[in-house]
């Protein structure tokens, strides 16, 4: 980094004799002389969802902020939160209701920025047996991936819109969830995101209908955030975070201002990926980048919103006890917090 030189002489023309600091002040940086290393876990295959670390790192944030940033990929997504206590990354992309779930089992991880502010996981379906509301559930075939709170989000679902759950069958697919649709093995499918999978249909002229989680009987919750050891988080650690959050905002701001500032790096780190689905997606995920409040700053997560969810974890038996959302994250590192 550039160091900040305070110029207080009075005469610009003074010669500070070799060796003193100019006019007598001392120099100051803010950034370490040799940039830090920040091993990053994704939540899954690098994709639009991640275009906002992508343009922090292609626009060279990352590495004006001191950081030498490292992606790396899961070998599925069970394994960033694992890793992550095991010490074997810096800082892991995950989801709120995976976070809840591995502090309840004891984990000392803390979310310390949102990365996605809404729910993507949605209701999809395609052709003719295609659901358009959640009563249009009743006597259908449900592919999830085998997740639990899965289960209870269709649960959840069915009740609201007064379906009865014995008319409905749940069906785990794994991760095939689009094939699975696409065989006519389920009429819908738990789990597919309305951001990903159903812009991927609509390109292939599938006509998807989709049905938002949060719309339809779910508590709103932050689909995608980012977590670090709460040990971690000590005076130099936190220093760290701050730094890279900070970036990252720059990062998003880059996207918002020119999604290519995102899509061509993630492009160079994935080849194998659609770029015309790449630009539909961050277009389409674009607005739930960054809260809906204004006032906040890029990363913010409202406390009462994780209060809310987590005692619905709690009400429908995914936890033990209501999460202590004071306690699962942090804001204090966002830019322009905690300072």
């Amino acid at each position: 980094m550039i160091p900040i030189r305070r110029l207080t002489c009075a005469l610009l023309t003074v010669v500070c004799v070799l060796g003193l600091a100019a006019c007598g002040e001392k120099q100051e940086s803010t950034g370490p002389a040799k940039p830090e290393s920040v091993r990053v876990m994704l939540d899954f295959f690098p994709n639009a969802d991640h275009a906002g670390l992508y343009a922090a790192q292609g626009t060279g944030a990352f590495r004006r902020a001191g950081l030498n940033v490292s992606m790396q990929t899961p070998s599925d997504p069970s394994a960033p939160l694992k890793l992550l206590a095991a010490g074997k990354v810096d800082l892991a992309i995950s989801y709120e209701p995976e976070l809840l779930l591995a502090r309840d089992k004891g984990q000392k991880l803390v979310a310390v920025g949102a990365l996605v502010q809404k729910p993507l996981t949605s209701i999809v379906s395609i052709g003719r047996r295609a659901v358009a509301t959640p009563q249009q559930l009743a006597g259908k075939t449900v592919g999830t991936a085998g997740i639990p709170y899965q289960s209870a989000y269709l649960k959840a679902i069915l009740a609201k819109a007064g379906v009865a759950p014995s008319t409905v069958k749940e069906v785990n697919v794994g991760f095939n969830l689009v094939p699975a649709m696409l065989s006519g093995k389920v009429d819908a499918t738990l789990g597919a995101y309305w951001n990903y999978e159903a812009i991927q249909l609509a390109q292939q002229r599938k006509h998807p209908r989709v049905i938002r989680m949060e719309t339809a009987g779910v508590p709103t919750y932050d689909e995608l955030v980012i977590v670090a050891r709460q040990d971690a988080l000590d005076e130099k650690g936190g220093a760290k975070v701050r730094r890279f959050l900070r970036a990252l905002a720059q990062g998003m701001k880059a996207l918002k201002q020119n999604p290519d500032s995102g899509i061509a790096p993630l492009m160079r780190a994935n080849p194998g990926l659609d770029r015309r689905l790449q630009e539909a997606s961050v277009k389409a995920t674009m607005p739930v980048f960054f809260p809906a409040d204004t006032s906040k700053p890029f990363g913010y997560m409202d406390p009462a919103e994780w209060a809310a969810y987590g005692n619905w974890m709690a009400a429908n038996r995914l936890v033990r006890t209501p999460p202590d959302a004071a306690r699962a994250l942090t804001n204090e590192f966002l830019p322009g917090e905690g300072v």
